[in-house]
């Protein structure tokens, strides 16, 4: 493993075990898949590339570096979040050692994914501050995942991500965490959408994890903007979920969306948040919750909330929470399948990942963890 001070040129060179925990948060090695990487562990920036067809396109960079290079990114720093918002916030404020600065440049458009992966194999907590600027008229994707160590079995992440996505342009932001059962792990997240701009949020949890509480905020503060934000969720053992989404609708003619899909067995709890804020008119905006219970001592708590303060707001949602119904385990036995085999399909035809509208390439790779999720479930 390389030494905390120690760069490298490229993520083929980490040794196997941290590249299998890492492909399993969605990153790729291969430099001709991806537009950008960026890798932290622990404290420490240890690789920060953009490839050489997309160097007038896109900035990738360690958020101390980007500060010194550019005086006006104090500007977007603790703008969309107070650092006196709560305890996480403030950790953060005080402790953080990095994180990750991307830059969409004006007009560019990135046909290969930007990555990231944020991994822990030390025991003190990780902070990191990450700053994401889509400038007008830009299109990409990121994937960013955040992993721990395989011989690291206690680990705490604390995040803080501003994300700004401005006039016409598009962003999708898809985070697979790959924690484990004793990690406790705090990411704050608000988005700006400007006129016209589209920004969609897609968040991967499928590993046990002790204590995971994050809320991500997207602000539709322009015209004819849009948001869509979609989670799936397993959670395992002695898991504890709080997972939730929020959109504000702050401007005309502006659309959101938030859906969610979560899975609890043995003895774990999910709380599923959503809340829609609609505070201007016309707008439109749906939110919905389901929830599978695989287990008598498991429990999914889902929460819906609907704010509407102008006359033509078309707000909806709708929730519901259950379980596998007996009908289809016995119709999927009687067409040869085991019961075990029965439960898998109808698990990973829940969780299914065409509700991210992802493309084919990391769509496949978020089926393939599903798979290996439900394998002998």
């Amino acid at each position: 493993m390389p030494d905390a001070d120690e760069k490298i040129d490229s993520l083929t060179q980490l040794p196997h075990e941290i590249l299998k925990a890492a492909r399993a948060s969605g990153i790729e090695e291969t430099p001709e898949t991806r537009s950008g990487s960026y890798m932290h562990l622990d404290d420490k920036t240890i690789l920060s590339q953009v490839e050489e067809h997309y160097r007038s396109q896109i900035e990738i960079m360690n958020t101390p570096d980007a500060l010194k290079k550019y005086d006006w990114l104090s500007d977007y720093m603790w703008n969309l979040i107070d650092p006196e918002t709560d305890e996480t916030t403030k950790a953060v404020e005080e402790n953080y050692s990095g994180g990750y600065f991307m830059r969409i440049k004006e007009g560019a458009n990135v046909t290969f994914p930007l990555q990231s992966c944020l991994m822990i194999s030390a025991q003190k907590p990780q902070h990191v501050h990450n700053i994401i600027i889509s400038e007008p008229d830009s299109s990409a994707r990121i994937i960013t995942g955040c992993a721990l160590h395989p011989q690291t079995s206690k680990a705490e992440h604390l995040g803080v991500s501003e994300i700004y996505v401005k006039e016409n342009a598009y962003l999708s932001f898809t985070m697979i965490h790959n924690w484990a059962s004793d990690t406790k792990v705090r990411p704050k997240s608000v988005t700006h959408v400007g006129e016209n701009a589209s920004f969609i949020s897609n968040y991967v949890s499928l590993k046990p994890v002790a204590d995971l509480k994050m809320y991500p905020k997207a602000i539709l503060d322009g015209p004819h903007a849009t948001a869509h934000l979609n989670s799936i969720l397993h959670a395992p053992g002695e898991s504890l979920l709080d997972v939730g989404s929020r959109v504000d609708l702050l401007a005309p003619e502006t659309r959101g969306e938030i859906i969610s899909r979560a899975i609890a067995k043995d003895r774990a709890k999910i709380i599923a948040r959503g809340l829609i804020s609609g505070q201007a008119s016309p707008l439109k905006a749906h939110l919905e919750c389901r929830g599978l219970l695989l287990s008598d001592e498991a429990t999914i708590h889902a929460i819906p909330e609907l704010v509407g303060s102008k006359k033509d707001v078309d707000l909806s949602h709708e929730a519901a929470v259950g379980k596998i119904a007996d009908k289809e385990i016995t119709y999927l036995m009687s067409r040869g399948l085991t019961e075990d085999e029965a439960t898998s399909a109808i698990v990973r035809g829940f969780l299914d990942v065409d509700i991210m509208g992802l493309p084919q390439e990391l769509s496949q790779q978020i089926t393939q963890l599903v798979d290996d999720m439900t394998e002998g479930m």
